[in-house]
């Protein structure tokens, strides 16, 4: 159900598109909510599953995070250890949460602030609804563990809010740590 937005983009060429970093003004301002039906709409969703597909770890990138203010988002946690449940690789736009449980600290890091990681207490029980590119069709996705953080995290995104603004403290934020 979630990939049926992907041929109303088959016929577009992908780009990869810069990553913008913090404190980028685009990254902490609200984006407006977007047409889904739009022909710039679908070119970015599909911009951003190959900006998100070349960066390595990347389980989600929002619209504000390749510079557009916009209600767009990727998510694909496929594949990722800490992942419970995976609608696989999906792009929704104008998104929100409709109902949220089972709250609990984990760490996150952001393609955006690539310098630090953060505790921040999310939802494990998720339910979110928004809408396909291309096709508009609104759509409910129930989720748990870790996809449901990857999708809060991208709708902070949509909202103007990075992952630091949400970490309890200067004590829940660390230096990322590299590894060979």
């Amino acid at each position: 159900m979630l990939t049926r937005w992907a041929d109303a983009a088959a016929s577009l060429t992908p780009a990869v598109r810069p990553v913008v970093s913090a404190p980028a003004a685009v990254l902490s301002t609200a984006g407006p909510a977007v047409d889904p039906a739009d022909p710039a709409v679908v070119q970015l969703a599909v911009d951003l599953v190959a900006t998100m597909r070349v960066s390595p770890g990347c389980v989600g990138l929002a619209a504000p995070q390749v510079g557009v203010g916009a209600q767009v988002f990727a998510v694909d946690v496929t594949g990722h250890p800490k992942a419970r449940t995976t609608h696989g690789c999906f792009v929704l736009c104008n998104a929100h949460v409709t109902s949220a449980s089972q709250w609990k600290a984990g760490r996150e890091g952001c393609m955006s602030v690539p310098d630090f990681t953060g505790d921040v207490k999310r939802a494990g029980r998720l339910t979110v609804t928004g809408q396909l590119p291309g096709t508009g069709e609104t759509i409910e996705i129930v989720t748990d563990a870790f996809e449901a953080r990857a999708l809060q995290h991208e709708i902070d995104h949509c909202d103007g809010l990075l992952f630091l603004d949400r970490v309890a403290g200067a004590h829940a934020i660390y230096p990322r740590q590299t590894y060979l």
